[in-house]
């Protein structure tokens, strides 16, 4: 098992969950983060850190979201590891909660 970042994590990038994480398994892009699901070892220690409740485990990824399981194992083996909290985006709080931001996703 492992846990998924999903959409509302796209142009928010709130890395409080990086800093609990004790295997390190976050990799960064420019404006979202993905989990890698080979090295999460399910400790759950992230979900409640986000502050954008972007993080689900597998199994209870919402039906509109599954596609993030896919891009986060894709994604995670292209961006480096993060291991350090950084400030969010500056207009995060602005993107916070809004929907269908797939399409600002940047690769």
């Amino acid at each position: 098992m492992t846990f998924v970042v999903t959409e509302n994590c796209i142009k928010c990038k709130f890395t409080d969950c990086v800093d609990v994480c004790p295997v390190d398994c976050f990799h960064e892009g420019p404006n979202f983060l993905v989990i890698d699901p080979d090295e999460c070892i399910d400790c759950t220690l992230c979900e409640p850190e986000c502050p954008a409740n972007a993080i689900f485990s597998e199994d209870e990824v919402p039906d509109d979201q599954q596609n993030f399981i896919a891009l986060n194992a894709e994604l995670s083996k292209k961006w480096p590891i993060i291991t350090e909290v950084k400030k969010p985006l500056t207009d995060a709080d602005d993107w916070n909660g809004k929907p269908e931001k797939i399409d600002l996703l940047e690769k």
